[in-house]
């Protein structure tokens, strides 16, 4: 029986802007300014800029490329293309528990980020002190069933915008999302930037200081770990190696070369970054914060900011339906990813496709819950569930799959570097150069291991 017709985006700034939203989530908005501050602001940045170009675009072209060469979901796109007796395929159940791996924990998360949205509409954070704001999130960590309600919630959105299809669901609502999630970034920034207090942070974010790169406040030398950090930033902020960029690839034609498609996508995930920041660190300067604060930065420190600041409620509560959107376009593109992988590989309609990851979802995500609160006492090399799943997927399958992908662009027994350099290359705009096929074929893998085993290093060295 010949198979469906594959369905494509109305639009360039559809495919665009959806990459783009599965790229954008929360490390963009949470971690960025997170590790920014803690390695040296502007510095870091521009070093951050650097690891983008040379580490996170290549791997998405080669991603962007299988896609759109076999016009298939990670679930085909490898047979279609491998060489014959080869098993490079293999890998594609392995993407396929990444995706699964990611949702299980990012759902819960977002749920939080909604449940947090709904609480500064309401004026919940008003008149608390510190330890009051700090004692919000420790409630919601010991109620399993508001969180089980918010992520039930999240997971039912972004099944319902999946199910509508890819121009009608996935396309439309992401463009009307990402033009949201813009705006309100922006009048967040000039919010912050307007705050009496806020030169400090600007100038710590915006003017390079590379003593900062090197040297900590206490004189502790920590260039090496800023390396990592920002190698690791710029690979892992493009969602690569799970086939959740290839499977945008897929929906393509061939009128645009992909290294453009890639730069665009790459620029507008930066932007946001880059405008995070400047919702972050000129507010954390007015009210005297620490931007270097880790996990509790969004979830305890802000909301004592917003809490401090005029109109603080109305502020919060754009700052919370902000991190949603990236939250839900992340959610929204992985869904299409693995419901197209339930349809390429079972023949399932996308109804049916929908409604059995709908309750796969659903189900998995339970445990990252109770991990919180009635299995807290499981762990697993130190690591409570949903610490075990982001190690999985963070540290393993995406480092590990952006690598299959570098090799079997580049090696003969997979796809090879000459079928790849036609494909990516084929259409109007930037050229994918031939000259770096040295440094993909040879000096990127071992990149990318180095990430991969850093990723061990500091999950398991002695503390």
């Amino acid at each position: 029986m010949p198979m469906e017709k594959r369905e494509t985006f109305s639009s360039r700034l559809g495919f665009v802007l959806i990459s783009a939203g599965c790229a954008i989530g929360l490390g963009n908005v949470w971690r960025f300014p997170y590790i920014t501050g803690k390695y040296g602001g502007a510095a870091f940045v521009l070093l951050y800029l650097l690891f983008l170009v040379i580490l996170g675009l290549p791997v998405m072209v080669m991603e962007l490329a299988v896609g759109r060469a076999s016009q298939r979901s990670i679930a085909l796109s490898f047979q279609r293309l491998e060489s014959k007796g080869s098993k490079w395929h293999w890998y594609s159940y392995i993407g396929f528990a990444g995706n699964y791996l990611l949702m299980m924990f990012y759902t819960v998360i977002a749920g939080w980020l909604l449940y947090y949205f709904v609480k500064m509409l309401r004026g919940d954070f008003i008149n608390l002190d510190t330890q009051g704001v700090s004692n919000q999130f420790t409630d919601l960590m010991v109620q399993p069933l508001t969180m089980t309600l918010f992520m039930v919630v999240v997971v039912c959105i972004g099944m319902l915008v999946c199910a509508q299809g890819l121009r009608n669901g996935v396309e439309r609502v992401n463009k009307v999302m990402m033009v949201c999630l813009l705006a309100l970034m922006v009048v967040l920034a000039i919010n912050s930037v307007l705050l009496e207090g806020a030169e400090e942070g600007l100038r710590f974010y915006l003017q390079p200081n590379f003593h900062n790169l090197v040297y900590d406040g206490e004189g502790n030398w920590i260039l090496g770990e800023a390396v990592f950090a920002a190698m690791g930033q710029a690979f892992f902020t493009l969602s690569l190696g799970i086939g959740a960029i290839a499977i945008f690839g897929s929906y393509i034609g061939k009128e645009h070369r992909l290294a453009g498609e890639a730069l665009r996508i790459g620029v507008l995930d930066t932007c946001v970054a880059f405008v995070a920041g400047l919702i972050i660190f000129p507010a954390c300067s007015a009210y005297g914060v620490s931007t270097a604060e880790g996990p509790p930065l969004v979830f305890i420190t802000l909301p004592n900011i917003f809490n401090a600041m005029p109109m603080g409620q109305l502020w919060g509560g754009a700052f919370f339906l902000f991190l949603s959107f990236a939250a839900l376009s992340t959610v929204i593109a992985v869904f299409e990813n693995i419901i197209s992988f339930t349809m390429d590989r079972w023949g399932f309609s996308r109804i049916r496709a929908v409604m059995i990851n709908l309750v796969g979802v659903l189900t998995l995500s339970i445990p990252c819950i109770l991990g919180c609160n009635l299995w807290s006492g499981f762990t697993v090399l130190g690591m409570d569930i949903s610490g075990l799943e982001d190690f999985l997927v963070s540290q393993n399958i995406l480092p590990l799959g952006s690598l299959l992908y570098v090799l079997f662009c580049t090696r003969k027994s997979g796809w090879g570097w000459d079928r790849f350099l036609a494909e990516a290359n084929e259409g109007k705009g930037l050229v994918f150069p031939r000259g770096v096929r040295i440094y993909v074929s040879y000096i990127l893998p071992v990149i990318v291991l180095f990430i991969f085993v850093m990723g061990y290093w500091n999950q398991f060295r002695p503390k």
